[in-house]
């Protein structure tokens, strides 16, 4: 019997969770309805091979965003990607908006985290203030997608100041190897 190669070793980083509005879908695309549910909306170039990319290498996928829920069904669903995530926290049905707490462990605890390993996981987002500070403040790995213009660009403390930054979606995986060590040469 021929061996099928070396074994795929587990990814360091366990989850990768991310935001929406202008970290995976341009907020300025969306169409809404008259609930401000949005019906369908433009992903930002490079979104789709992104996810696809990252589920092929077995990281597990979260969304941690504020808003409505249909609204991530409907987009998610208009472009085939609402199967890659194993996890939602939506501000909406939790009652509360990041950067609390309850947004980003509901997700993890979801995925089966268990704090002491909240630093193998990251969170991209567009939002210093919602998304870096949250996660900064929960112990995971921030990632700071800076694509739009409509938010601050400048950290208000060093709560808000991310770990890295990237410009758009592909300059994730860029990140994730660089976390991930020498172990991921060639697991891809």
């Amino acid at each position: 019997a021929q061996l099928a190669g070396p074994p795929r070793m587990p990814p360091r980083i366990l989850a990768v969770c991310f935001d929406f509005g202008d970290t995976l879908v341009d907020e300025n695309s969306e169409v809404k309805d008259a609930t401000l549910t949005s019906l369908r909306g433009e992903l930002i170039p490079g979104t789709a091979e992104l996810l696809r990319s990252l589920r092929s290498r077995a990281y597990r996928l979260a969304l941690v965003a504020d808003g409505r829920p249909g609204t991530y069904t409907n987009v998610l669903q208009q472009h085939g990607l609402y199967e890659m995530f194993e996890a939602f926290a939506i501000s909406e049905l939790l009652g509360t908006l990041k950067p609390d707490r309850r947004m980003f462990t509901h997700a993890l605890q979801a995925l089966a985290i268990e704090p002491p390993d909240y630093p193998r996981t990251v969170m991209v987002g567009n939002r210093l203030e919602r998304d870096v500070k949250g996660a900064n403040e929960l112990g995971m790995i921030s990632v700071w997608m800076d694509w739009s213009p409509r938010y601050a660009k400048s950290p208000s403390d060093a709560s808000e100041r991310p770990q890295f930054t990237i410009h758009r979606p592909l300059d994730l995986l860029g990140v994730l190897e660089e976390l991930e060590g020498p172990a991921s040469a060639g697991t891809a």
